[in-house]
């Protein structure tokens, strides 16, 4: 999932996120609400705003679902761009750069 940080806020891009079927995957409605329950805003097509209080909940939960095998990397795993000077500490184990 593309994301960025802005003013200590982890941005995820809109284009990425999981999206809730009904009558859809268990799994996959289980994690878009995991996802929406933390967020700070998270409004339909809009990306969604995170703020450093709740990254190491998030980290364990996209640990968590990353684990299960249900999911793939991309879907659990934030891309950083390039730009992104540093990815922080709480967030380094579910990270990558683009």
């Amino acid at each position: 999932m593309r994301a960025k940080i802005e003013n200590q806020v982890l941005i995820i891009n809109r284009e990425d996120l999981p999206e809730f079927k009904k009558g859809g995957s268990v799994v996959r409605n289980s994690y878009f609400w995991a996802l929406r329950s933390i967020a700070g805003k998270s409004g339909r097509y809009r990306d969604w705003e995170y703020e450093p209080e709740v990254w190491i909940a998030l980290t364990r939960m996209l640990l968590s679902f990353a684990e299960s095998g249900y999911l793939g990397y991309r879907e659990t795993l934030l891309e950083f761009p390039q730009s992104q000077e540093q990815i922080p500490d709480l967030l380094r184990d579910v990270s990558t750069w683009e």
